[in-house]
C-alpha cells in the first residue's frame, strides 16, 4: 500500500494506520497469514471504481460498486453517503434519503451528509423536511441561514424570514441577494409600510448611502405618496449635493410644480452624467419632449438639451423626437430623427413606413424608390411598400414601373378599401401617362366607388 493510498483511506474512512516498529527480519514476499490485505485491496478497487463511474455520470454502475463495498464494510458512513449522492443523481429519492440518514446516524454533525440530504428534500419540494434538515445545518454553518430564510418565504413564514434577514444584515452587512428576498416578501405581503420603515432605518444608520435614499424615493413614488417622495429627494440632495441620480426623480417633481428652470437643469444633469445608463436618459428625454409638445415656448431649451446627447440617443428617443417635430410641422427635423432611429433599428417596420411617407411628403422620390425596394426584401408581403414605390415612380415619370409595383402589391391587399382605392388611383395616373385612357378611367371609377363606400 503506497503513501498516497494510505492518506486517501485515512481521510475517507478514518482508518488509522500505525507503523509497526520491529527489529526482527521481515520477509516482504511472504503472503499474510490473514486475508485483511486482500479485503483492503478489494475494498479500494470497488470504491475507486465507484468514484470513477460517478465522475463519468454512470450512476447505476457506481451504485453497484458501492454495494460491493458495503458487503465488505457496512460500518463506514462514507459508503452510505456516496450511495445517497448517486441515488440522488438517479432521482431515486427514497433510496437516497435512506442511505444519507444511515450516514448521518453514524456522524450526526457531518455537514456534507446533511447538505446532501437537504438537496434530496429540496428537489422533491419537501419543504417540511428541508426545513428540518437545514435547521441542523445552521448549527454547524451559519451560512445556511440565508437558505433557511428562503425556505421560510416558500412556507409563507415571512416574519421568521425577515427576522433571519435582519440578523444576517446586522452580522455581515447588506447584500443584494438578501435585499432581493426582503423585497419579494414585502411585495407578496403588500406591506409597503414595513419596506419604507426598513429603508428609513437604514438611512438613519448610514445617511451617506445614496442607494438607500434612491430606494426610498422610488418606494414612496410607487405607493403614490408624492409628498414624501419629493421630500426624500430633496433630503438626498441636501445630504449629497453632487448626486446625479437624484435628478432622475427631481426633474419630474420640478415639472409638476412648474419649476421649469430647475427641471431643465435636472434634465441636463441626467443627460450629461456618464454614470446614468442610456435607458434612463431616454426616458427623461422622452418626458421632456412630451412636456415641450404641451408647452412649445420651451422649444429652444429642447434643442439645447438634445444637442447635449446627439451621439447618445437611442432609436426610441430619435423616434419620439421625430414625432414631436412632425407635430410641430418641422418635417425636415422629423425625417432626420426618423432616419437616425432607423439606422439603429433597421428592421422596425413602423420606422420604415414613417421614413417613406415623410420622404414622399418632402418629394424625395429617388430616396423612396431606393428605400422601399430595400424594405421589400425584408417585408415582401406589405402592400404599403408597393404603393409608395408606385407613387414615387409615377412622380418620376416611370408609369410602367409604377404599374408593375401596383399589380404585385394588390395581390397582398386584404380587406383595406381605403388603401385599395389609393392603388386604383395610382393605376389610373400610370395608365393615363401611357395614354391608355380607357384603363385610366376604369381604375379612376373603381377608386371613386371604393371611396364612396
Amino acid at each position: 500500500m503506497n503513501k498516497t493510498t494510505v492518506l486517501i483511506l485515512v481521510f475517507l474512512f478514518g482508518i488509522l494506520i500505525v507503523p509497526q516498529v520491529s527489529y526482527a527480519q521481515v520477509d516482504f514476499n511472504k503472503r499474510p497469514d490473514d486475508d485483511l490485505g486482500n479485503v483492503e485491496d478489494e475494498f479500494q478497487e470497488h470504491f475507486f471504481e465507484a468514484l470513477k463511474q460517478k465522475g463519468i455520470e454512470n450512476y447505476d454502475r457506481a451504485v453497484e460498486e458501492l454495494q460491493k463495498c458495503l458487503n465488505l464494510d457496512s460500518k463506514n458512513p462514507v459508503i452510505y453517503f456516496e450511495l445517497g449522492k448517486n441515488y440522488n443523481k438517479l432521482k431515486n429519492f427514497g433510496a437516497a434519503e435512506e442511505n444519507l440518514k444511515e450516514a448521518i446516524s453514524m456522524q450526526p454533525d457531518n455537514a456534507w451528509f446533511l447538505d446532501e440530504l437537504y438537496d434530496v428534500y429540496f428537489q422533491q419540494d419537501d419543504i417540511k423536511n428541508a426545513l428540518k434538515t437545514i435547521k441542523q445545518l445552521v448549527k454547524y454553518h451559519p451560512d445556511y441561514k440565508e437558505d433557511l430564510a428562503a425556505l421560510y418565504v416558500r412556507e409563507g413564514k415571512y416574519k421568521l424570514a425577515l427576522e433571519l434577514l435582519d440578523e444576517l444584515d446586522a452580522e455581515y452587512g447588506l447584500s443584494e441577494s438578501r435585499d432581493g428576498m426582503r423585497n419579494d416578501i414585502y411585495s407578496i405581503t403588500g406591506n409597503a409600510d414595513d419596506r419604507i420603515d426598513n429603508l428609513e432605518q437604514r438611512i438613519a444608520n448610514n445617511p451617506n448611502n445614496e442607494d438607500n435614499h434612491l430606494k426610498l424615493i422610488y418606494r414612496y413614488s410607487q405607493t403614490g405618496d408624492r409628498k414624501n417622495a419629493y421630500k426624500a429627494a430633496k433630503h438626498l440632495l441636501k445630504v449629497k449635493p453632487d448626486s446625479r441620480f437624484v435628478h432622475l426623480a427631481l426633474y419630474k417633481f420640478y415639472l409638476q410644480d412648474n419649476k421649469v428652470d430647475k427641471a431643465i437643469s435636472s434634465v441636463k444633469t441626467v443627460l450629461t452624467s456618464p454614470e446614468i445608463n442610456a435607458d434612463a436618459k431616454a426616458k427623461v428625454l422622452k418626458d421632456f419632449v412630451a412636456f415641450v409638445a404641451r408647452n412649445p415656448e420651451y422649444q429652444t431649451d429642447l434643442i439645447d438639451i438634445t444637442s447635449l446627447v446627439d451621439g447618445d440617443k437611442d432609436a426610441q428617443t430619435h423616434s419620439d423626437l421625430g414625432q414631436y417635430y412632425l407635430k410641430a410641422g418641422d418635417k425636415a427635423k422629423a425625417l432626420l430623427n426618423f432616419k437616425e432611429a432607423l439606422k439603429q433599428s433597421p428592421k422596425d417596420f413602423k420606422l420604415i413606413k414613417d421614413v417613406l411617407l415623410l420622404q414622399l411628403d418632402v418629394k424625395d422620390y429617388n430616396a423612396v424608390i431606393t428605400d422601399s425596394e430595400r424594405a421589400l426584401e425584408l417585408y415582401p408581403a406589405q402592400p404599403i411598400l408597393y404603393l409608395v414605390n408606385a407613387v414615387a415612380n409615377n412622380n418620376l415619370k416611370a408609369p410602367k414601373k409604377a404599374i408593375e409595383s401596383l399589380e404585385m402589391g394588390l395581390d397582398f391587399l386584404i380587406d383595406n378599401p381605403k388603401m385599395e382605392a389609393d392603388f386604383y388611383s395610382e393605376l389610373s395616373i400610370a395608365y393615363k401617362a401611357l395614354n391608355n385612357i380607357s384603363k385610366s378611367e376604369a381604375f379612376a371609377k373603381k377608386a371613386k366607388d371604393l371611396k364612396a363606400q
